[in-house]
C-alpha cells in the first residue's frame, strides 16, 4: 500500500461523505424542530434531476456559472418537495412517518419521469475550487482538490451547530422541538418555525442530490443516490442529534462506503465486495433499530419528534 493509494482513498472518502453530510445536516434541523421527515431520499433525487436539468439547459448561456445555477435549482426543487410534505403534515395533520415514506416514493418516481430524456447526457462539472498549484502535491490534493460543495458542506454543518447551540433563534427552534405546546403558549409561531425548518432541510437534501448528478458523475441515471438518503436519516440518530457528532459520523459512514471500492484493490478480499457494499446499510438498519429502543436513544431525541401539533387558535 503506497502513499498514492492512501491519498486516493482519502479523496474518495471526502467525496462520498459530502452528500450524506449535507442531507443529514438538513434533517438534523428538521428533527430538532420536532418533525420527522423520512422523505430525504426522494428530495435528494428530485434535487439531483433538477440540478442536472438546469445545468444542462443553461450550460451554453451561463458558462462556468451553470453548475451553480444547477445547485440553486436543486435547492429550490428540494425545498418545494419538502413544502408538499409540510402542508400535509403541519397544516393538515397527516401522519409524519407515512407522509415521509410517500414523499420518498414520490421523489423516486418523479425523478425517473423527469430524467428519462436526460439519460446518457453529460454536463460541464464544477471548476476546481482552489488554484491547481495548491492541489499539485498529495497533501494539497486532500485539502484543496475538491468541488466547492465539499467545503460548503463543512461550513454548513459548523454553522448549523453554532446556530442551534449559540443563538436565540436556535434556542427557539429547539424549544419548539422539545415542548411545542409551551412554545406556542408564550407566543412562538410553532407551525411557521417548523415550516422554515422543513424548507431548509429540503433545500439541503436537494443540494445533496445535485452532488451526485453534477460532481460524482456529471450525468443523470435513475436512482443514482442509491439509498444515501436513508443513511442520512440514520446518521442523525447515530450522532444523537448533535452537529459535531454528525460530522464525525458522516465520515465514518463515508469510510464504510469507500471500503467496497478499495477492498479488492488493496488485497483485503477475504470477504466479498458485496459485503462491503452492504455494510453502510447494515449499519443504518442497526442504528434505526437502536432508535426504536427509547430507553437507549430516546433520551437524546427531541421530545416532540414525530408528534403532530394542531394549535387550538
Amino acid at each position: 500500500m503506497n502513499i498514492a493509494f492512501v491519498i486516493d482513498a482519502l479523496v474518495t472518502v471526502i467525496g462520498v461523505t459530502t452528500p450524506i453530510l449535507l442531507a443529514a445536516t438538513g434533517e438534523l434541523v428538521v428533527e430538532k424542530s420536532g418533525v420527522l421527515n423520512l422523505g430525504v431520499e426522494g428530495m435528494m433525487l428530485i434535487g439531483a434531476v433538477t440540478g442536472f436539468a438546469v445545468a444542462l439547459n443553461y450550460g451554453e448561456s451561463l458558462g462556468d456559472w451553470a453548475p451553480w445555477a444547477g445547485v440553486i435549482g436543486a435547492a429550490v426543487a428540494g425545498a418545494a418537495a419538502s413544502m408538499l410534505f409540510g402542508v400535509l403534515v403541519l397544516t393538515l395533520g397527516s401522519n409524519q412517518v407515512a407522509t415521509g415514506l410517500a414523499l420518498a416514493i414520490f421523489g423516486i418516481g418523479l425523478s425517473s419521469l423527469i430524467g428519462a430524456s436526460y439519460v446518457g447526457m453529460v454536463i460541464q462539472p464544477f471548476n476546481q475550487t482552489f488554484p491547481d498549484w495548491l492541489a499539485a502535491d498529495p497533501i494539497g490534493r486532500v485539502a484543496f482538490g475538491h468541488s466547492p460543495l465539499v467545503y460548503i458542506a463543512l461550513v454548513v454543518v459548523v454553522a448549523v451547530g453554532y446556530f442551534l447551540n449559540h443563538t436565540r433563534a436556535g434556542l427557539i427552534l429547539r424549544a419548539v422541538g422539545e415542548n411545542d405546546v409551551s412554545a406556542h403558549s408564550i407566543g412562538y409561531p410553532v407551525i411557521a418555525i417548523r415550516y422554515a425548518a422543513v424548507a431548509f432541510g429540503g433545500a439541503l437534501a436537494g443540494i445533496a442530490g445535485s452532488y451526485f448528478s453534477m460532481v460524482i458523475t456529471p450525468m443523470w441515471a435513475e436512482q443514482m443516490t442509491a439509498g444515501r438518503g436513508w443513511i442520512a436519516l440514520a446518521l442523525v440518530v447515530f450522532s444523537s442529534w448533535r452537529a459535531g457528532r454528525l460530522l464525525v459520523g458522516a465520515y465514518f459512514f463515508g469510510i464504510l462506503m469507500t471500503l467496497e471500492l478499495y477492498a479488492k484493490a488493496s488485497g483485503f478480499s477475504f470477504l466479498p465486495s458485496q459485503f462491503w457494499a452492504a455494510m453502510p446499510y447494515i449499519m443504518a438498519v442497526a442504528v434505526l433499530a437502536v432508535m426504536s429502543a427509547r430507553d437507549v436513544a430516546g433520551a437524546e431525541a427531541p421530545a416532540c419528534l414525530g408528534r403532530p401539533f394542531m394549535p387550538n387558535n
